[in-house]
């Protein structure tokens, strides 16, 4: 007598006693149905597998002060934690427009939002980028918005999972791409890069102090051998650097990576056509709260409210950044490097 065929097969198990494979951490990736080992995860200060904890909530509903009937946009829905905090606020009569560039992730996130009971008409989706900003806004609120979000970090679903190719520790295709449906993946953009390029690309998006020399020895290793995944690259940069702490190279590796991923994905070109779309988007009074996790980042942000102040475009703006708690960067990590910046548009 044979097995029927209809038998579910045996769940892979993982290697010891802990799961370290993202595909492994299969209670994490199933919150719905192991809730309780989602919280013992959430408790020691970890972010779940396949999830993503949204950022100092507390300090961006302070400064875009949400009333019921507003008209919002998040520029960055991501995992959609900020998004659900919103349009809470807005209710009753209120719209949320929600941004994002990541066509996995977007439809998951959107899914969830529409389980939670807001009716219909108050959230909208868009897929584009920054760049697409102002003709979702002229499309969905013609008027211009009350509030708006832009969260420039990456989620903890692109970090956490290797086949993007976001991170150092996982190994993966060298990716890197916000939607990998478009664009050169990180290993084609290294297979096309000079040495000059690559090391002014180390410098800017990352101030990395080694640039020049680890942009000859990561094009050496191309030229040997094309870098087609993350611990291929990963490789060359620990060979680069043999008499160093491993903290120091921990620091490189994460250096390098973020270089790459904002030239791969244009980062910083589409942070820009963001600030310069911003005061057409805002109705008079409303108010901006932008959050980085980089100096690039802010260096950028920080100008724009600046001149924009001066300009008269705006009537005021955060004097210093806004940091998030230290209860906050205890229980969450990944919040330690955030600055929030907020404005009010004139």
């Amino acid at each position: 007598m044979t097995e029927s065929s209809d038998k579910p097969s045996r769940r892979p198990r993982y290697r010891g006693t802990h799961p370290r494979q993202f595909g492994e951490k299969y209670k994490e990736l199933q919150p719905e149905k192991y809730a309780e080992d989602v919280a013992k995860v959430l408790a020691s200060g970890k972010t779940p597998a396949g999830t993503h904890r949204s950022i100092m909530v507390r300090e961006i509903l302070d400064a875009l002060r949400p009333r019921a009937g507003d008209a919002a946009v998040d520029c960055t829905l991501g995992y959609g934690g900020h998004s659900r905090e919103l349009l809470k606020k807005i209710q009753p009569g209120g719209r949320l427009i929600a941004i994002d560039n990541d066509p996995l992730e977007l439809p998951k996130s959107e899914a969830r939002l529409r389980t939670l009971g807001f009716p219909e008409e108050s959230l909208v989706v868009v897929r584009t980028n920054f760049a697409g900003l102002a003709r979702a806004i002229g499309e969905h609120a013609p008027q211009g918005v009350d509030m708006l979000l832009a969260d420039l970090g990456l989620s903890s679903m692109q970090i956490d999972d290797p086949a993007r190719g976001f991170s150092y520790k996982q190994e993966g295709p060298l990716d890197m791409r916000m939607n990998p449906l478009r664009g050169h993946s990180a290993a084609q953009w290294l297979a096309e890069v000079t040495e000059e390029q690559l090391a002014r690309t180390l410098y800017e998006n990352a101030d990395e102090p080694q640039a020049a020399a680890l942009a000859e020895k990561i094009l050496h290793a191309q030229g040997r051998s094309p870098l087609l995944t993350t611990q291929t690259l990963v490789d060359v940069i620990q060979r680069a650097m043999p008499r160093s702490s491993d903290e120091a190279v921990k620091e490189t590796l994460q250096r390098v990576f973020q270089a790459i991923r904002i030239a791969v994905n244009d980062e910083y070109g589409v942070l820009d056509a963001l600030l310069r779309q911003l005061p057409q988007c805002v109705r008079s009074e409303g108010r901006i709260a932008i959050l980085t996790f980089h100096s690039g980042e802010d260096r950028r942000v920080k100008a724009a409210f600046k001149q924009g102040l001066a300009a008269g475009v705006y009537s005021d703006i955060a004097e210093d950044v806004v940091r998030a708690s230290l209860d906050e960067q205890h229980a969450n990590p990944r919040s330690r490097p955030a600055k929030l910046r907020w404005a009010i548009r004139s």
